[in-house]
């Protein structure tokens, strides 16, 4: 199905949940004066409508697709509102099934000469105390929502120690910063960025790795934060790759040379920022005298629709005489279909992509996230003997212009 017929698809599925909510909200205001049931029927579908046209709208009008006012903030709440609205709906659907339950026991009862007692209720209406509970719970949802744009900026620093008995005696103690998921094409607040980065700079990281995703769709999405990543430098370098948004596969173009040159161009901005862009390759980094391997591979995703350009078989060749090697690979699924089965003696996988949904519960005891239900590996660190794989929260946001429980991270590893 093309994009366009998903995305009708998409609306008509949110026109029925809110002709089915509506009969909830018609429930709990009947004892409302009919100027209040007027107004709240007005206004409930006004947002309704205007949510059907934003939302239809979008894959056919390309100054939507590069707005940001748009795509963060209009975006978020439509699909906020969707989820209240599909939170409710199990509530009214619960009601509705053991309502009709006890229609149809009450059916069969009075047909066969029984007494039922309904004492004077209607069997098939809603129960307000249920439509209530079910408005509340979507309103507190879109509520939490609405809370999270405040914690977008709100980066946390994770430092992670971990010890590889493989690991050259001249690295023990080396410190590597790790960022992903920048998303600049999302970005609304300068003055917040450039204090994530100068949090990262003041860690004074030997090493810094980028895992991906610099921009939204576009290179020209850079051109206001040239000046901020430009200051992002390490002693041993700055290493990046490409995650599956910067390829631009999530907008339409006029051509397909117009998408190729923006993936060039967006090339020529790792360049011009001075960090090393890995494109299935690897390069080894040298310290006194003692050397491990890095290797950078193009998106590679065993999950949905993301695309698979990288190439191990291009990396890893010429990397086997190391003695520790880590790689960088934006989606962490990689980890369990490619790496873990095929290259066993990669000691460490940078990954990033999941962003944790920006939405879950996080604490030292319980992590949760809905993005579980799709990757094992979604945030923070996971070891399978003797290999490690650590997934960044994201350094930025995309879609939902906020985070809820999982913030953005800046990833400190000091191995030893």
């Amino acid at each position: 199905m093309r994009r366009s017929g998903i995305w009708w698809l998409v609306a008509a599925i949110l026109m029925l949940i809110d002709v089915y909510v509506f009969q909830a909200v018609k429930n709990v205001m009947q004892h409302g004066s009919e100027k209040t049931r007027l107004w709240i029927t007005v206004i409930y579908w006004l947002i309704a409508v205007l949510g059907w046209i934003a939302l239809i709208a979008l894959p056919y009008i390309q100054g939507l697709q590069v707005s940001k006012f748009f795509r963060n903030y209009v975006f978020a709440i439509l699909v906020g509102l969707f989820m209240a609205k599909l939170i409710g709906s199990v509530f009214f659907l619960i009601d509705d099934i053991r309502r009709g339950i006890i229609w149809i026991v009450a059916f069969f009862t009075i047909k066969s000469g029984a007494h039922f007692a309904d004492n004077g209720a209607e069997p098939i209406s809603r129960s307000v105390f249920l439509s209530w509970m079910g408005i509340g719970m979507g309103t507190t949802l879109l509520g939490t929502f609405l809370y999270g744009f405040g914690n977008k900026y709100n980066y946390q620093m994770k430092h992670i120690r971990l010890q590889f008995p493989n690991l050259p005696n001249a690295f023990k103690g080396i410190k590597i910063a790790q960022i992903s998921d920048i998303h600049s094409g999302s970005f609304n607040n300068k003055p917040a960025v450039v204090h994530g980065v100068n949090m990262l700079l003041q860690e004074k990281p030997d090493l810094i790795l980028f895992t991906g995703d610099l921009v939204n769709d576009r290179f020209e999405e850079m051109n206001d934060y040239m000046d901020v990543f430009d200051k992002v430098k390490a002693p041993m370098g700055v290493y990046s790759i490409l995650g599956n948004h910067d390829y631009g596969d999530y907008i339409q173009w006029p051509s397909v040379q117009a998408k190729q040159q923006n993936v060039e161009k967006l090339k020529k901005v790792h360049a011009a920022l001075r960090w090393r862009l890995l494109m299935n390759e690897h390069v080894i980094l040298e310290k006194n005298g003692d050397a491990i391997a890095l290797m950078g591979i193009e998106n590679w995703g065993a999950k949905g629709r993301f695309p698979k350009y990288g190439k191990m078989e291009l990396a890893f060749p010429g990397t086997e005489k190391y003695p520790f090697k880590i790689l960088m690979s934006h989606d962490p699924s990689h980890w369990d279909a490619e790496v873990r089965p095929m290259y066993p003696d990669i000691d460490l996988m940078l990954s990033g992509h999941t962003h944790g949904m920006q939405f879950g519960v996080e604490t030292l005891f319980f992590k949760w996230s809905p993005v579980q239900w799709m990757y094992k590996q979604w945030a923070g660190l996971y070891q399978e003997g003797n290999q490690y794989l650590y997934v960044n929260r994201g350094f930025g946001f995309i879609g939902y212009p906020g985070r809820v429980g999982i913030l953005p991270e800046i990833a400190i590893f000091e191995l030893i």
